[in-house]
């Protein structure tokens, strides 16, 4: 086991969490891409949003994606906003 597989596993344990269920990987790639396309800060928070959706009951690929999505399609300029 990796450092990171045995983090998740400790803080499902603690959560009373099935780590089986954690898809790793989509939070990863999520939290790359907001990191790298909006602003940093934005990888966190963005995870904990994800896990909101999916608590209230979203698929976690499709939200993850759609989120993913958004990020790359927001604006490189600092400051920039995309049209509401």
């Amino acid at each position: 086991m990796t450092v990171l597989e045995d983090w998740v596993t400790a803080a499902c344990v603690e959560l009373s969490l099935d780590p089986a269920e954690v898809p790793v990987p989509v939070v990863l790639d999520l939290a790359r891409d907001v990191a790298h396309q909006v602003l940093r800060p934005g990888a966190p928070v963005s995870a904990y949003l994800l896990g909101l959706a999916v608590g209230r009951g979203a698929d976690p690929v499709a939200a993850a994606g759609r989120l993913s999505e958004l990020a790359g399609g927001w604006p490189i300029e600092l400051g920039e906003r995309p049209p509401a």
